[in-house]
């Protein structure tokens, strides 16, 4: 019997001057980036926790600690790899995943392909299973100040 589960993450990330922007694998040109001890990923930290929700594994920061030096500075595709590698001892397999990234600037369409074709390969599924879309706040908030991002993701996971 087929068994499916959902799950819901977010994670946001304070902005400054001189630091870098990851978003969904890749690399962004923009005048500032993400504060954090990892890459500062803000989409696939959300994926993460989405994914480790559906499967009852807790959270990002309970198998990823921002207090691990394990972790510092690391690409966050990896902990996305290490995050499928913990559903798949649990016997899950990624369905689908959407998710919503809030960010004033830069402008992130022209990147949200490529962010759902890297998405797509590390987690094993096929591109369509995969939907990133991406949004302003209308410049409330701290999204809209410019001063963070953030990112919502929904999650099915699979178990044959």
């Amino acid at each position: 019997m087929q068994k499916i589960r959902v799950g819901i993450g977010y994670d946001v990330h304070s902005l400054a001057e001189g630091e870098s922007l990851w978003l969904g694998g890749i690399q962004i040109p923009h005048t500032k980036g993400t504060v954090a001890h990892s890459d500062g990923d803000v989409l696939i930290h959300a994926i993460c926790d989405a994914l480790l929700g559906a499967a009852g594994l807790r959270d990002i920061g309970k198998h990823f600690p921002d207090t691990d030096d394990e972790f510092k500075g690391i690409d966050s595709k990896v902990l996305l790899k290490r995050t499928i590698q913990l559903l798949s001892e649990k016997g899950y397999t990624v369905g689908n995943v959407d998710c919503t990234l809030c960010a004033q600037r830069p402008k992130l369409a022209p990147y949200i392909d490529q962010m759902e074709v890297i998405l797509a390969k590390l987690m094993k599924v096929d591109v369509d299973d995969v939907c990133v879309k991406a949004t302003t706040t209308e410049r409330l908030g701290f999204v809209g100040r410019e001063e963070g991002m953030a990112a919502h993701a929904v999650a099915l996971i699979v178990k044959e």
